[in-house]
């Protein structure tokens, strides 16, 4: 059935908007003036919110040194698991609720509170007064309350910057948002090494400040500009959401885990249920909320070509970026800095470093593609960047494990210039053709995809990662390991060890054969040359390349697929449309069995099917009010 006998759109008699230069029908800053105001303050939350996804991976050895605990004896791998991943699921979980809520009450209301949350999070982490399990659960819990307020933050951001800036800006005014809090990523593995090297503690006092500023100007400076519609919570909807979506993270996670003789946890049954049982709850959540008036999410909006598409190729580039994230760290600090004579103890903080022309690249393409977009279309940028991505990775494939670092430098800032092209145009293009009474969940859902992405790239590409090295790592490892005098009955149990904590020590700055046999006492039995010989930069890193090669060619290649995917799924979204311009009444799409009406200015028209095309991406903007139309890549 088309939807536009599905949807009724119903008009208000006057556009709130920035550009009337009126906020909440009250005169407000200049448009202009305002629009920079809510971009700086959204950017400086993206920032935030991001950097604290990643700022803890590489302060992780600080922080639980601090505590008093070790992450990687087996019985506490589960709070190492947390803390990394227990932040991104949260997001992912919660990001559509939120962005509803929005909706309903306010984008700059929910928002505000999202400052207020984070900064109280903030504090209570750098203030953990436990230590031993007892103080990793402390920070496992408020980084579950850290993620809710920047959950809040992220749901709304894009939205509030739709609203404030008109179509042929926004391309721009997303693209500086979003690189900047994609980049957020990567600049967390820099600031979490230097702070983590002065306190661990500093790793969270550093959002304090930065909190609280924003939080006053948001509430001083920020303005509801878009109308809102109070409606009923649909909660069965967000819990069928928030346990199908959660299951569905939290399995693919665990399965990183080694289970019986498996080195990975895909065949363990509590694993197998979590996949299925979390796809049924959201193939059940699908179909429910297409059966209620208020849903929490309008399921019609992912038959509109742009938004599908946009949100499909979202998921695919996040997957292959953040499996990019974590190998290169690994690759960096547990190999290639140690051959280079960086100690173990330092490297992550300096593969963040070495990692900084990614960053670069974000930060230089994507404020520019954004621009470009908004005058020639977002579909060849984002489809262009994605496959200059793929191209990367096939390039990083081609690399000796002991690269020359220019050349490894110039195609990770390719890959970062990739990416920038790709995420600001893609999400222009998102919020864009969505009607402006649900750019709110509109946003939460692109966000949703966006950390889902991330979370499933750890569990995806560890896995990948764990099964290459399960099956050559024994063989070389037993066979260095009795070079040096280890005993072949300690040698043969440490290379039959499941991968995993070997490649958790090297991402966390630990010396991994000194973490191998540490618990056989074998290091005090041996020679002191032996000894300097396991432990040193080099035995480890010269050990492993081989093997660690192969999981690497089969990670890269998998994220080079998933770019390419991605492109390809990027060029379904059609041409540069708009759902309305500034002169647009705003809508509200309510599921009916009737014909469409709108009502504009008091008059109620029926429209014929297919009115209103899409916008060319060489046209003016104009209204559009069918998001069914079938012209133009209107709809799916």
């Amino acid at each position: 059935m088309p939807l536009s006998k599905c949807f009724a759109v119903e008009s208000f008699n006057v556009r709130q908007s920035v550009d009337s230069g009126q906020v909440n029908g009250t005169q407000g800053e200049r448009p202009d003036r305002y629009r920079w105001i809510a971009l700086s303050n959204t950017t400086l939350s993206m920032t935030m919110a991001t950097i604290d996804a990643s700022i803890v991976i590489v302060a992780m050895p600080a922080i639980f040194r601090g505590i008093h605990l070790n992450p990687l004896t087996p019985g506490n791998v589960t709070y190492l698991l947390w803390m990394i991943i227990g932040y991104l699921l949260v997001q992912s979980v919660l990001v559509v609720t939120l962005g509803r809520l929005g909706d309903m009450f306010g984008r700059v209301k929910i928002y505000n509170l999202g400052f207020v949350v984070f900064t109280l999070a903030s504090i209570a982490l750098s203030l953990d007064p436990l230590t031993g399990t007892h103080g990793a659960m402390w920070l496992i819990g408020w980084r579950f309350g850290q993620a809710f307020g920047g959950a809040m933050l992220m749901a709304n951001s894009a939205a509030i910057l739709t609203d404030a800036f008109p179509a042929n800006k926004r391309g721009m005014a997303l693209g500086v948002n979003q690189i900047a809090g994609i980049s957020g990523q990567f600049v967390g593995l820099l600031l979490g090494g230097l702070l983590a090297a002065v306190n661990w503690r500093l790793v969270f006092w550093v959002n304090v400040p930065i909190g609280l500023f924003g939080t006053v100007w948001a509430y001083k400076s920020l303005r509801e500009i878009a109308t809102t519609k109070r409606a009923k919570i649909d909660w069965f909807g967000n819990i069928l959401f928030a346990l199908g979506l959660g299951s569905l993270l939290v399995a693919i996670t665990y399965g990183i885990r080694p289970y019986g003789g498996h080195a990975t946890g895909w065949m363990n049954p509590w694993i197998i249920g979590g996949l299925i049982g979390g796809t049924v709850l959201l193939i059940v959540f699908c179909v429910f909320e297409t059966k209620i008036a208020e849903p929490m999410f309008q399921m019609g909006l992912f038959k509109i070509r742009a938004f599908a598409a946009g949100n499909a190729a979202s998921l695919l580039g996040a997957i292959a970026r953040g499996g990019l994230q974590f190998m290169l760290v690994i690759w960096l600090a547990g190999i290639w800095l140690p051959l280079h004579g960086y100690d173990f103890t330092v490297t992550p903080l300096w593969a963040g470093i070495y990692m900084l022309p990614l960053t670069a690249g974000f930060l230089i393409a994507g404020p520019i593609a954004g621009t470009l977009s908004d005058k020639y279309g977002q579909r060849l940028f984002a489809t262009s960047g994605l496959l200059l991505a793929a191209a990367c990775f096939a390039g990083l494939m081609l690399l000796p494990i002991d690269f020359s670092y220019w050349v490894f430098a110039l195609l990770i800032f390719g890959n970062g210039v990739g990416s920038g092209l790709f995420a600001a145009p893609n999400t222009s293009a998102i919020m864009s053709a969505v009607p402006p009474s649900q750019r709110g969940s509109a946003s939460g859902m692109r966000s949703t995809f966006q950390n889902s992405g991330m979370s499933l790239s750890i569990g995806i590409f560890f896995s990948l990662m764990i099964a290459g090295l399960a099956s050559t790592l024994p063989k070389t490892l037993s066979k260095g390991l009795i070079a040096q005098g280890v005993p072949a009955s300690v040698a043969t149990q440490v290379s039959h060890l499941p991968p995993v904590s070997t490649v958790f020590a090297s991402l966390l700055g630990y010396n991994p054969v000194q973490n191998l046999l540490a618990p056989y006492g074998v290091l005090s039995k041996l020679p002191a040359h032996s000894v300097a010989v396991l432990t040193g930069r080099q035995f480890f890193p010269t050990l492993i390349e081989g093997p660690f090669h192969h999981g690497l060619v089969i990670v890269f290649t998998a994220a080079a697929i998933m770019a390419v995917t991605g492109a390809l799924v990027s060029l379904l979204r059609g041409k540069q449309f708009y759902y309305d311009d500034k002169d647009a009444p705003a809508v509200i799409l309510s599921p009916v069995n009737h014909k469409k009406r709108i009502i504009l200015n008091g008059h109620a028209l029926t429209p014929r099917s297919g009115d209103a095309p899409a916008v060319a991406a060489d046209s003016p903007p104009v209204t559009r009010r069918d998001p069914a139309s079938p012209r133009g890549g209107g709809s799916a």
